[in-house]
């Protein structure tokens, strides 16, 4: 992602074993991964990992910069997914002020 190849991303991201990483990194890797996916338009991708992620470690998906982007755009999408903004609302995050953390 960072060095902008969306695909690579989106075809690499799922296939690496985190498993036996420590749960933040883990965690880190599906926000990632699930940039990847937002970033091509595969929202409900990008949303069910971060909800896996959640699973996992609630405070780190919750409060992290990134995912709380990610949530704020997929709850602007013109039809948004109702996990979306259920995620949105256990996240504090609302979509429509800028200023958001």
């Amino acid at each position: 992602m960072e060095l902008g190849d969306v695909q690579v991303a989106v075809d690499l991201g799922p296939r690496i074993d985190t498993g036996a990483l420590p749960t933040e990194r883990r965690v880190r890797h599906a926000i990632e991964t699930a940039r990847a996916h937002v970033r091509w338009n595969r929202a409900d991708d990008a949303l069910a990992l971060l909800l896996r992620a959640e699973h996992d470690a609630p405070e780190q998906v919750r409060y992290h910069r990134l995912s709380r982007i990610l949530v704020r755009e997929m709850i602007r999408l013109p039809r948004p997914a109702s996990r979306a903004i259920e995620l949105a609302y256990r996240m504090g995050v609302h979509g429509t002020d800028p200023r958001e953390p």
